[in-house]
């Protein structure tokens, strides 16, 4: 087991620093002599050094599992750029590229290695894991693992089976949002051999909660931007109302962006890019955009539409002042809202005789006999489906996720066809090509120097490795591809994300499907729950919004953080309490004898005549005086 020293020196040597905050070393402690260790650290605690110093000092591959592909890429990128042997497999690379990176592992070249869950069940890395010796297996996002936290995927429960062929591998798991129930479940899913938890404080000093009641929520956007200045993060729910939301705000003067789901990933990329390095200001997404974000000064968080979970929104809100700055976390919040949550808990969780009829038109859809099916993989199209069937996408889709949870398919969404292109132009028409530039040049004959058969027919091209022998950015190189493409040089198909679906069973008839309780029932009530505490949270005009979020998480405070609505809201009434005391006294003294006097009176009194018109409102407010024509008296 390394010392304490060190750690301080790699952590020293590698990055800079002179030493460990919050818990970091605690943990690092903790798991290098061989613990299973579970890590509670809010957005920006510094979660990547506590698996990256250990691995650095012990011998063998540390295990790197994390759903968040973006973030493995540019972690990787920055760890070799310090010198240090990290390597990640995706489903972009070819199946050469995947078999040299465990290789590699094998025989000890690399000290991290970032795989995604889905990962975890393929057979080749199995065969080439059990071969490797693994120093320990960290588990990012390790709220994913329990079926009671907000963002369950079921690919985590692939992580025990490594387990079993690592036996002697202790777990890091790390999470930034868990409720005391899913510490718990956390630590029994992954087979800790007793319970290690070290947790820092979820409080944000520097982060205003606050909650505004808007009617016209646009208006509000504006206005909170307008005076607010620095860097910010709009989320909505749908991908349309991004782009609608974009263009307002640029059209009001405000440089904004559109990020989500339904982008192209270079365009993500490249509009992720232009936002990180402050080319653009505002960035309104969907949680598309979220898990892996490091820029430290978001000075706000808008969230248009209130999030389904104290858990999400504590995350994305979490997002804003990471620099230890002033910021804030601002949700606009109107009446329509909660009836908006209840209906996703119905879209989430459609009727149980809803879900077995869309299995049944799934096999229709096929043409997949009863008895038939298991193992077959098929390309699934959504908008196919719901025309032929005259079904909503939302449902279906919550449809096919409670099944894949049930075990009768696995429906995958993320499948990604690998990008391909070749060229339009014949070997000799391309050398007599001279309007090219220098860049497009080095694309050609990158490529050229890369594939082989590319005037034939299409080939499955790599754009990281392109942009490696060309020395760009891969957002330099889809540019360049896509501008060869404009000019019939070439033909390009980028990358796109397909979705699949695969049958685990023999198809039954759709009235045998069994759905129990911890696939629906139990799952419906905890999202029933979550709902439950987010509208409280946003209906509640009385308790510190801070303390009301370490609550949740199981932080009971006393002290209320004097920052978020709330408490300004009670300040401000205690200051106007102050303000108005001396003249609230005077007249209750003026009226103390019983009689009724006249309105006149009161500026007989020796105070500001405005105060004593607020005093008198105060008053009447309270019911604590009574009012009648131009005459004041004691409420009786």
């Amino acid at each position: 087991m390394p010392n304490r020293n060190d750690y301080r020196t790699i952590l020293k040597e590698y990055w800079g620093y002179d030493d460990f905050r919050g818990i970091q070393h605690e943990i690092i402690e903790s798991i290098g002599s061989g613990q299973d260790t579970l890590g509670l650290m809010p957005t920006g605690g510094g979660k990547s050094i506590t698996f990256q110093v250990p691995a650095m000092a012990m011998k063998g591959v540390c295990l790197v599992i994390t759903p968040l592909i973006a973030l493995m890429k540019d972690q990787v990128t920055n760890l070799r750029k310090l010198g240090i042997r990290a390597a990640y497999i995706n489903s972009s690379m070819s199946h050469a590229e995947v078999l040299t990176t465990l290789e590699n592992c094998v025989y000890g070249g690399i000290q991290l290695l970032y795989v995604s869950p889905e990962r975890l069940s393929s057979e080749l890395f199995r065969i080439k894991i059990k071969h490797t010796e693994v120093s320990f297996i960290t588990v990012d996002e390790a709220h994913c693992i329990s079926q009671w936290g907000y963002d369950f995927r079921p690919s985590y429960l692939e992580i025990i089976k490594i387990r079993q062929l690592k036996p002697d591998a202790p777990v890091l798991a790390l999470t930034a949002t868990a409720t005391p129930e899913v510490v718990d479940d956390i630590q029994e899913r992954l087979g800790f051999r007793r319970k290690n938890v070290f947790k820092m404080s979820f409080e944000r000093k520097n982060l205003a909660y606050i909650v505004r009641h808007a009617t016209d929520k646009d208006e509000q956007l504006l206005h909170i931007l307008n005076s607010v200045k620095g860097s910010a993060i709009v989320y909505v729910r749908n991908r349309k109302r991004t782009v609608e939301l974009a263009r307002l705000l640029t059209e009001s003067g405000i440089d904004a962006l559109a990020y989500n789901a339904g982008l192209d990933s270079e365009v993500r990329s490249m509009r992720q890019e232009e936002w990180s390095t402050s080319k653009v200001r505002v960035m309104v997404a969907t949680n598309a955009f979220g898990m892996g974000i490091d820029k430290p000064d978001v000075r706000v968080v808008i969230h248009m539409d209130c999030p389904s979970s104290l858990e999400a929104y504590f995350q994305e809100a979490g997002r804003a002042g990471r620099d230890g700055k002033k910021s804030y976390a601002v949700l606009l919040y109107n009446n329509a809202d909660s009836s908006k949550l209840i209906k996703r808990i119905t879209d989430t969780f459609p009727a149980k005789e809803y879900v077995q009829k869309v299995y049944e038109h799934l096999a229709y859809f096929y043409e997949m006999a009863v008895g038939d099916g298991c193992g077959v993989t098929k390309e699934f199209n959504m908008d196919k489906f719901c025309v032929a069937f005259k079904h909503f996408p939302v449902q279906v889709e919550s449809a096919l996720n409670i099944l894949t949870r049930a075990g009768y398919i696995i429906y995958d969404e993320e499948n990604g066809n690998r990008a391909r292109l070749h060229f339009t132009l014949g070997r000799e028409e391309l050398y007599r090509l001279n309007h090219l530039s220098d860049s497009e040049n080095a694309i050609i004959t990158a490529l050229l120097r890369c594939y082989g058969g590319l005037f034939v027919d299409y080939q499955y091209v790599n754009e990281s490795f392109i942009a490696q022998q060309a020395g760009m950015s891969t957002v330099e190189v889809y540019a360049l591809l896509k501008a060869l493409d404009a000019k019939h040089i070439l033909h390009f198909i980028p990358q796109k994300k397909t979705p699949y679906i695969t049958y685990l069973r023999d198809r039954e008839d759709g009235e045998d499907i069994v759905l129990t309780p911890s696939v629906y029932d139990d799952r419906k009530s905890e999202m029933e729950k979550r709902i439950k505490k987010m509208t409280e949270y946003a209906n509640n005009d009385g308790k510190c919004r801070s303390r009301m979020l370490l609550g949740y998480f199981g932080e009971m405070r006393s002290d209320n953080c004097g920052q978020c609505d709330v408490c300004i809201e009670r300040k401000t009434n205690h200051l106007s309490q102050q303000r108005l005391s001396p003249a609230k006294q005077c007249i209750a003294e003026l009226l103390g004898d019983g009689k009724r006097h006249h309105i006149t009176e009161l500026r007989r009194i020796n105070i500001d005549s405005e105060i004593i018109d607020e005093a008198l409102e105060d008053l009447l407010s309270e019911e604590k005086i009574r009012m009648n024509g131009s005459f004041i008296f004691i409420q009786a």
